[in-house]
């Protein structure tokens, strides 16, 4: 038997899963399911950065929206030693999945009590830990601006000083909307961004651009200021992402 196959063969039935799980929670619910399909490796990869970058020191971890799980395995696999992980998921049958994945992966054998899963809504979680790195895929484009605005306030309060959070969002979608909704979610949609615009003037520190996912997405990183002082909107680096 050739294991490199089979092992092939394995990854291609996942994605192929997850993908059709992607497309049935969609069409029960667009609220908690903000694509049709899961996140690809670049903007994994993109999202999970900060993590790596901490180097060798154990961190405090928290994602969001996590789906099926297509970042979470990139971020388990970057977790330093004595590392914790909270998931958090609003779609019960998704967070059923996580936990599945929590307690099969390899590299979390004997130590899977460093990751929990939560299901329940982001802006209700209270684990009393500070954290290092956030890393959010919830959906916003499918939220009032109050809710969006109330995540964001949120993650900055649970974010360590210097702390970093990272988000996506899909390209064109804007104009999709424009060209496809009501009027009504039109509006919605434009304030949603507004609100965001807002969060980043504040804290953005770079955005991201990787084209090679479906569909394309825009990273942005974002960090809680280290002192008190309202922060000076830096200069925000971008770079485009295969």
């Amino acid at each position: 038997m050739d294991h490199r196959t089979t092992s092939h063969d394995r990854v291609l039935a996942q994605r192929n899963a997850e993908g059709w799980m992607f497309l049935i929670e969609a069409a029960r619910d667009l609220r908690t399911t903000g694509a049709v399909a899961p996140s690809g490796r670049a903007l994994a990869r993109l999202l999970t950065d900060p993590v790596q970058e901490h180097g060798a020191r154990p961190l405090n971890v928290l994602e969001a929206g996590a789906g099926t799980g297509s970042v979470t395995r990139t971020l388990v696999s970057r977790l330093s030693p004595g590392s914790r992980l909270d998931i958090v998921e609003a779609n019960a049958r998704f967070a059923a999945r996580l936990r599945h994945l929590v307690r099969t992966h390899p590299r979390l054998a004997g130590e899977g009590e460093r990751v929990r899963v939560h299901h329940a809504l982001v802006e209700q979680l209270d684990t009393g830990r500070p954290y290092d790195v956030i890393v959010s895929g919830l959906p916003f484009t499918n939220f009032t601006p109050a809710q969006v605005d109330t995540i964001m306030k949120r993650y900055m309060e649970m974010l360590h000083p210097g702390g970093v959070l990272t988000y996506f969002a899909y390209r064109g979608t804007r104009y999709a909307r424009a060209l496809t909704a009501s009027r009504t979610e039109a509006r919605r949609h434009r304030a949603v961004e507004e609100v965001l615009a807002g969060h980043r003037r504040r804290y953005a520190t770079g955005c991201w651009t990787v084209w090679g996912n479906l569909p394309p997405a825009d990273v942005w990183q974002l960090r809680r200021p280290t002192r008190a002082s309202v922060p000076v909107a830096p200069a925000i680096p971008s770079a485009v992402v295969r």
